[in-house]
């Protein structure tokens, strides 16, 4: 019975990952852009699959081997009530229209399953990873002021349409890469536990890496027009230029944070990037109302997932318990 609700678990929450991430990676491609969906959505489903075999597992580690430590059979029940704890949640806040981050509902959702079935979580790392994560949007806006800076200084040369649009693709693809290197590493960290009933295989599995981002790709589709409708598509009026220097910004911020082996969320990041970009021509160039919601990410989704985590973690000791 654990086995089955693992799987169907695993599943949903990578789901969940493409709807979340994934719809909003696709929002912003495709903004100012002539691509098709079709087009920018495969990009996406390569650069996830090919993630562990070009970057490796640090960050999936990160979530698996440190967050808290635990035999192999609890390490199963962490991973069952915490990835769904954080599934559900993002799914109800999500409904109600509040901003969410899944990177930090699972790091919530996993520290109160470990807590509810006796595992000591890792408190001085889990800290460490939230004020990276904190740092984050922080570090892409900052980014992204300075490629809007630059980006503005560039003189107008015959062409420059083209170059840009040209620019914008190969910002994307680094975006895809940088989502893979670090955000979408928790994917194969939940789904490894789930399908392997180890922590994390020495080496990257075709078939289970093909099927996370066939998953993962149906979400992002399911969830494109969702997100293209939210609060951090409306921070600016974005012209191409924009576009481009907002991937540039989440994309150098995220793939610094994989380096470290810590996982940010892409969303947050790309939020940052907007913003930076756009205060880059003055801070009226921001819609700061769409701005401040996202804080809801922290002000609720993390202690919200926390408690979703331990309630559920509780639930499934009872139920182990009671089993004849």
């Amino acid at each position: 019975m654990v086995t089955v609700a693992l799987y169907v678990t695993a599943v949903a929450f990578v789901f969940i990952c493409g709807a979340n991430d994934g719809g909003a990676l696709l929002a912003l491609a495709v903004r100012h852009r002539g691509r098709s969906i079709a087009f920018v959505s495969a990009l996406l489903a390569v650069a996830v699959a090919l993630g562990p075999n070009l970057f490796g597992l640090a960050v999936a580690r990160a979530f698996t081997d440190h967050l808290g430590e635990g035999p192999p059979e609890t390490a199963r029940l962490v991973f069952l009530a915490g990835a769904g704890a954080a599934t559900v949640l993002v799914l109800l806040l999500t409904r109600a229209g509040v901003p969410t981050s899944l990177t930090l509902a699972t790091l919530g959702g996993l520290a109160g399953a470990d807590v509810a079935l006796g595992v000591r979580p890792s408190w001085g790392l889990l800290g460490v990873i939230l004020l990276v994560a904190a740092a984050a949007p922080l570090v892409g806006a900052a980014a992204g002021w300075l490629i809007g800076r630059a980006a503005r200084r560039i003189p107008a040369v015959r062409g420059m349409p083209r170059l840009v649009h040209g620019l914008q693709l190969v910002a994307f693809g680094t975006q895809c890469l940088a989502y893979a290197a670090n955000d979408g590493q928790k994917m194969f960290a939940v789904v490894a536990v789930a399908f392997t009933g180890d922590a994390l295989l020495s080496h990257p599995w075709q078939v289970g890496d093909a099927m996370i981002a066939a998953v993962f790709t149906a979400g992002a589709l399911a969830g494109l027009h969702r997100i293209a409708h939210g609060a951090t598509s409306r921070l600016i009026v974005t012209r191409p230029w924009q576009v481009l220097s907002a991937e540039l910004a989440s994309s150098a911020t995220v793939l610094s944070s994989a380096g470290l082996g810590m996982p940010v969320s892409m969303t947050q990041s790309v939020a940052g990037g907007l913003v930076g970009t756009g205060a880059s021509e003055g801070g009226r160039r921001v819609r700061w109302q769409y701005a401040l919601p996202l804080l809801a990410s922290w002000l609720v989704t993390l202690p919200g997932s926390f408690v979703a985590g331990t309630l559920a973690g509780l639930f499934l000791e009872g139920v182990i318990t009671w089993s004849p």
